[in-house]
Formats: structure tokens, C-alpha cells, sequence
């Protein structure tokens, strides 16, 4: 690892995003691939910009991300998570703004087991007297 690069982890869900800042132009690369060719919903990019445009550092980091598990929304979250993490490791000014919109905080939210005699983890099968 260079002395300019910011190594962070990222978690949402069961997705896990590995993030790599360096100084840069700008790039995004997930997975090897484009940002905007791998999250193909313009909410989710948004998503992942969402640190950046806190802490107006747009443009100046070329991000390099490994992410795998879950779903592209969960990844999308990951990622973000990751992102934040490792501006802070860029510097502590950061953590004021970030940790007062929530993105350092793991969403810890995930999804509740099915249960045996039942439909769903909630959902009970109908009940019928005869």
C-alpha cells in the first residue's frame, strides 16, 4: 500500500465493500468496472456520491472498490459506508459532518430468519376453524 492510499471496509446488510481512496482525478471503479456500468440506477450513484458531496472532496480521490454479497442496493450502502470511513483516515475534519448525517453508523438492519411452521418470518399461514 502507497502512503497516499486510505484503505476502508464497508458494511450493509450482507454485502461487504473493501475501498481503496487515492488522490486523484476523480475515477470510480467497482469491481473493475465503471461506476456507472456496474450501479445502473442513477439513486444508487447518487448513494455512493453522498460522502463527497459532504465533505466537498468531488473529484479529488480516485476510488477503487472490491464489493461482494447481497444485492446492488445493499452493495450501494456498503459502499457508502466504506467511502465515509476512509476520508476519515484522509482527515478528522471529516468525521464532524459525517457522523452528524448518519454514514458513519453500520445500518445494522438485516433480515429476519423464516420460522418453522410458518409462512414467512412473520406471516403466519391463514387460519381456518374447520
Amino acid at each position: 500500500m502507497t502512503e497516499n492510499q486510505f484503505y476502508s471496509t464497508g458494511r450493509r446488510k450482507t454485502s461487504v465493500a473493501r475501498v481503496y481512496l487515492t488522490p486523484g482525478g476523480g475515477t470510480i471503479r467497482i469491481n473493475k468496472k465503471d461506476a456507472d456500468e456496474y450501479l445502473m440506477r442513477e439513486t444508487l450513484k447518487m448513494i455512493i456520491m453522498q460522502p463527497f458531496e459532504l465533505t466537498e472532496t468531488t473529484g479529488q480521490f480516485d476510488v477503487s472498490i472490491s464489493v461482494k454479497g447481497g444485492g446492488i442496493s445493499g452493495q450501494a450502502g456498503a459502499i457508502k459506508h466504506g467511502i465515509s470511513r476512509a476520508l476519515l483516515k484522509v482527515s478528522d475534519e471529516y468525521r464532524k459532518p459525517l457522523k452528524k448525517a448518519g454514514y458513519l453508523t453500520r445500518d445494522a438492519r438485516e433480515v429476519e430468519r423464516k420460522k418453522y411452521g410458518q409462512r414467512g418470518a412473520r406471516a403466519r399461514f391463514q387460519f381456518s376453524k374447520r
